[in-house]
């Protein structure tokens, strides 16, 4: 299984003797030793993946790197962040995914009116499996803890990811804008219910707080 370590916190290299990542296309800045590459499309693996993609017009495009040595990974000085699969499944901001371990399953999750709200299509991406995945965010990510008596309420200008066993749930009619009297149109937030972790960045999509 590929190696990921960080080298700061804006560059993630990956370690391989024979192994095989799936990364964001072009968001290879180096390697060494002896390495094949093959483009991906889609986003997703299999049949679904593809169709949802398409139907929502959002494009995804990994590539696959394979072979002996090491790849470093950047994508716009974007802060990256390691999370470790055991069988779980993690949700993730396509925009917001990096690389993952070539034996974690990708595909599509519908999301519902999060997707709406900002404009980005229906579906998220989803990563399950045993190995690591490296997430990115504008700005250092906080991860925080959901519990059964504390449930989450988040920004969706500032959700990545999410892992656990978590209900997600959408609010409309509010955001923490409007108490600043700077939202405009209904707006979302996103309610996390149950057990598990949310990551969150220090800073907004363009489409702030999901106002449509």
């Amino acid at each position: 299984m590929a190696t990921f370590r960080l080298q700061g916190s804006k560059m993630l290299a990956v370690d391989m003797t024979g192994d095989s990542v799936k990364a964001k296309n072009g968001s290879m800045v180096a390697y060494d030793g002896r390495m094949t590459f093959k483009k991906l499309t889609g986003g997703g693996e299999g049949l679904r993946g593809m169709v949802t993609r398409r139907i929502t017009g959002e494009q995804m495009v990994v590539m696959e790197v394979k072979g002996q040595g090491t790849c470093w990974f950047a994508d716009r000085a974007s802060e990256i962040n390691l999370v470790e699969l055991r069988g779980d499944k993690l949700f993730v901001e396509s925009s917001n995914l990096l690389c993952t371990d070539a034996g974690l399953r990708t595909g599509t999750s519908f999301t519902g009116m999060r997707g709406a709200s900002q404009g980005n299509g229906l579906f998220t991406t989803t990563v399950e499996g045993h190995g690591q995945a490296a997430i990115m965010s504008d700005g250092p990510a906080v991860v925080l803890r959901v519990s059964r008596d504390y449930p989450l309420t988040v920004d969706p200008g500032a959700y990545i990811a999410h892992q656990g066993n978590l209900h997600q749930s959408f609010q409309s009619g509010v955001t923490f804008r409007t108490f600043l009297g700077e939202g405009g149109g209904e707006a979302f937030q996103i309610r996390f219910e149950g057990d598990g972790l949310v990551y969150v960045q220090p800073s907004e999509r363009n489409t702030i707080a999901g106002d449509v």
